[in-house]
């Protein structure tokens, strides 16, 4: 899952929406330098990733990009569900999108002391191009995507997924809808227990 997903799945705590967030950052043990709930979103989000990666219809979703993306085909398939997500957001909160996005950047903002080093580099950029909002496009996965594959210097070639995005459209967002029931009941459990 990608980062509307991540942020979603961390409930209405805001520290643990920062901590989810900046998870893929945190290594090892560094998660024990930050506060107990920050902590708990770090271990969320690793929790949540690997039940991701080892469900069977999320690899299923993989297979499919696998032979041409190899081992972005996981990457790509994160923001393909985080797609689905912001399209059906109305069947999984009650909150409008664009405000639940623009609570988000505020509760970034005001708690920025908090965040590590390479989140406070993300955000500024995630937040001026918008990109918990271009989620919601064909277009907008295009460009997300492109500025990635660009970061790999474009031998990903992830700025052509789009391609297989509309091609398996509605294969892509049955298993998007299958699997993300299945993870918010995982994730909801995971983070009563933490």
């Amino acid at each position: 899952m990608n980062f509307l997903a991540h942020i979603y799945l961390s409930g209405d705590n805001d520290f643990i929406k920062i901590g989810n967030f900046m998870a893929d950052g945190i290594r090892g043990k560094q998660f024990e330098n930050f506060s107990e709930e920050i902590q708990k979103g770090i271990l969320l989000h690793r929790a949540i990733d690997t039940f991701t990666d080892a469900h069977p219809v999320f690899r299923e979703s993989t297979k499919r990009l696998h032979e041409r993306y190899h081992h972005y085909a996981g990457v790509i398939v994160d923001i393909f569900y985080d797609h689905f997500l912001a399209k059906n957001w109305t069947n999984y909160s009650e909150e409008d999108l664009e405000e639940y996005i623009a609570r988000f950047y505020q509760s970034m903002r005001i708690n920025h002391d908090l965040l590590s080093e390479r989140a406070k580099g993300i955000l500024p950029y995630m937040e001026t191009q918008n990109w918990l909002s271009s989620y919601q496009s064909i277009e907008g996965i295009h460009e997300i995507l492109t500025r990635m594959d660009r970061r790999t210097g474009n031998e990903s070639n992830m700025r052509f997924a789009s391609e297989e995005l509309k091609e398996y459209y509605s294969q892509f967002e049955q298993e998007f809808i299958t699997f993300f029931e299945e993870l918010r009941t995982y994730s909801k459990q995971k983070l009563m227990s933490l």
